[in-house]
């Protein structure tokens, strides 16, 4: 697992390769959400603790346009997935082997839970403060969240009949904007992991 350095150490060479580990990394991290708060070195601004740096970040992505702030949350997997994670979302998701695995009927219920909700919510992917839960209490989160039955079917109700919900309208930016809180508390409990 990656580390940190002394936070009064971090300037704008260090900025990207911290907020990629504690945000995940993604391609809007990167060209402006780095960038955005390296200008506050430039102006003599330090960051005083990683928390301070951490909601110096989610306030900065919350105040961008809906559309950028999708992109940033698309940064971070699809709950279930088990391909490509970061060494994080590994432990997180509980895909690590000291647990007991994710059964495939659960792993198969979180994918078509995940279309279900893209669908829903175009252009957003679910993210949710695991905080140890189990991938199945996810499902019946996103379920409850979806307002369908529980099941571990991984095709009901079929896709195509999950309503869609235009971007930018108020329930999918209140969306996002639960998204975006929960992507700091992700980072939070991160932080807080490294550093015990």
């Amino acid at each position: 697992m990656a580390s940190l350095p002394p936070v009064d150490s971090v300037d704008e060479s260090h900025l990207a390769s911290v907020l990629s580990i504690l945000l995940e990394p993604s391609d809007v991290l990167y060209s402006t959400l780095a960038p955005a708060l390296a200008a506050s070195f430039a102006s003599g601004e330090r960051f005083l603790s990683y928390p301070h740096l951490l909601d110096a970040a989610i306030a900065q992505v919350a105040s961008w346009d809906p559309l950028l702030r999708a992109r940033f949350i698309a940064g971070h997997p699809r709950i279930g997935e088990t391909r490509n994670l970061s060494a994080l979302s590994v432990k997180e998701q509980g895909a690590v082997s000291s647990v007991a695995p994710t059964p495939p009927e659960v792993l198969a219920r979180l994918a078509h839970l995940n279309a279900c909700y893209e669908r829903r919510y175009p252009g957003l992917r679910y993210i949710t403060f695991v905080n140890g839960r189990s991938r199945a209490a996810i499902a019946v989160e996103m379920e409850d969240v979806l307002q369908i039955p529980h099941s571990l079917s991984p095709d009901q109700p079929p896709i195509e009949e999950t309503v869609s919900i235009q971007p930018n309208t108020e329930a999918w930016r209140t969306e996002l904007d639960r998204a975006v809180i929960d992507v700091g508390r992700i980072a939070k409990s991160r932080l807080a992991a490294m550093t015990v």
